[in-house]
């Protein structure tokens, strides 16, 4: 019996075009898992450095592609009173999780770790579209002529 005989074949045809909402959830659980990848590094004490490929021109005007490391910014930092701030961003904008709230207040490492990893949850789930969308369109807008 031949190899091709043995497998179950099917006519099937792969779906190349998400949606715009489910491509911004994708692009916010991946910002949300870079940032939980930083906050883990930070409690145990190393160096988070991503990294990623980078097109260059060389002395000798060849076009190269090189490893870099990618910069992350932190979306939390530490009030003086020593509570964590975590606040969601989506590009350049900070997203508005409930009317005039932009941040959430933490007490330790680990309730920021749990925290983005129940953000990233939520935001595959949905529950933040609105807001991505308003920010979305608050980035769109600044490169209209």
């Amino acid at each position: 019996m031949s190899f091709i005989a043995k497998l179950k074949l099917v006519a099937s045809k792969r779906e190349r075009n998400l949606s715009p909402i489910m491509l911004r959830r994708q692009k916010l659980a991946t910002k949300i898992e870079e940032q939980l990848e930083l906050a883990r590094c930070q409690k145990n004490g190393t160096l988070y450095a991503p990294k990623r490929l980078k097109t260059v021109t060389n002395e000798a005007g060849e076009r190269v592609v090189v490893e870099t490391t990618k910069r992350v910014k932190e979306w939390f930092w530490t009030t003086p009173t020593n509570k964590i701030n975590l606040s969601v961003r989506y590009g350049s904008k900070t997203l508005e999780l409930a009317k005039g709230k932009n941040a959430i207040e933490l007490g330790t490492q680990d309730e920021l770790i749990e925290t983005l990893a129940l953000l990233q949850q939520v935001v595959i789930g949905g529950e933040l579209d609105e807001a991505i969308n308003n920010a979305s369109d608050k980035l769109r807008a600044g490169f209209a002529k």
